[in-house]
């Protein structure tokens, strides 16, 4: 039976606009709340329990929305706090494991790179499931917490030189490690993805976590029998923690589309007390 209830996807900011904007691609059908939380962004440099005490509100904001599935489309919260889900009352998707699936299944030598924000790389997660998919995998990582703003101020182009520095100063043990493997591990780093492919070359696979857990997510929903059946347009509905300056400018820069600041609700975030023990 079709089931016309919404995505709820929650991010720290809004990075995970990448992965609504892969969502969109791949199920163009389907309703989505997104919520970021921008008050409290970015989630990268906060301690486990607190990232975890945050994903348990973000989680209850969007069941308060009657969703039918949850996508965590931060990769801080999917390697650090994938156990808040486990009360939830509707399926989980984190954007880790999928990725590193696709990653597992791309490589040829068996020498994988993964990049991210410093509490990602530092939890370790990505480099635990390749070694738990792959034993013999060789996997180099990389934090880059300046790629983030670095997005947001709409510096992405592979002709600045800037940017190119950056990338090429964050990427080179990635690259001196041969690998023909890359995982992006944070939401905002697909938008970089020409600076990194010139940094690294046309050889090594790029994997986008929005695109990899988009494909997951569907496959689900058509086991559960969860699509929507599309008879009436899709919508997404924004929700923040704060309202930010320029959400217009980084919407066109992370989701390719215009989108109008004032027909987004600001949500007190503090209602939905959580604690993780």
């Amino acid at each position: 039976m079709p089931d016309n209830r919404p995505i709820g996807v929650f991010d720290s900011g809004l990075g995970g606009l990448t992965v609504l904007k892969e969502l969109q691609r791949v199920l163009p059908n389907e309703n989505i709340v997104y919520f970021g939380d921008t008050g409290r962004v970015p989630y990268g440099n906060k301690s486990n329990s607190t990232i975890k005490s945050y994903a348990l509100q973000d989680e209850r904001f969007l069941l308060s929305k009657n969703v039918k599935y949850i996508v965590a489309a931060c990769g801080t919260v999917s390697a650090v706090a994938p156990d808040t889900a486990k009360a939830l009352p509707v399926c989980f998707m984190g954007v880790v494991e999928n990725s590193v699936k696709d990653a597992v299944e791309c490589t040829k030598n068996k020498k994988i790179g993964v990049i991210g924000t410093s509490a990602t790389i530092a939890n370790g997660a990505h480099k635990r499931l390749i070694e738990k998919y792959l034993p013999d995998a060789e996997v180099t990582t990389s934090e880059c917490p300046l790629f983030v703003p670095l997005v947001e101020e709409g510096w992405f182009s592979a002709d600045d030189e800037v940017v190119i520095g950056l990338v090429e100063r964050y990427l080179k043990p990635i690259k001196i490690a041969g690998v023909d493997t890359l995982i992006l591990g944070c939401t905002h780093y697909p938008v970089l993805k020409d600076a990194i492919r010139k940094v690294m070359g046309d050889k090594v696979m790029l994997i986008n976590m929005g695109y990899s857990t988009a494909r997951a997510v569907k496959s689900d929903l058509e086991r559960l029998d969860l699509l929507n059946d599309g008879k009436e347009p899709s919508v997404k509905e924004f929700y923040l923690s704060d309202i930010t300056s320029g959400f217009s400018k980084i919407c066109k820069i992370l989701l390719g589309e215009e989108t109008d600041g004032d027909k987004v609700g600001l949500v007190d975030i503090s209602k939905y007390e959580a604690s993780f023990d």
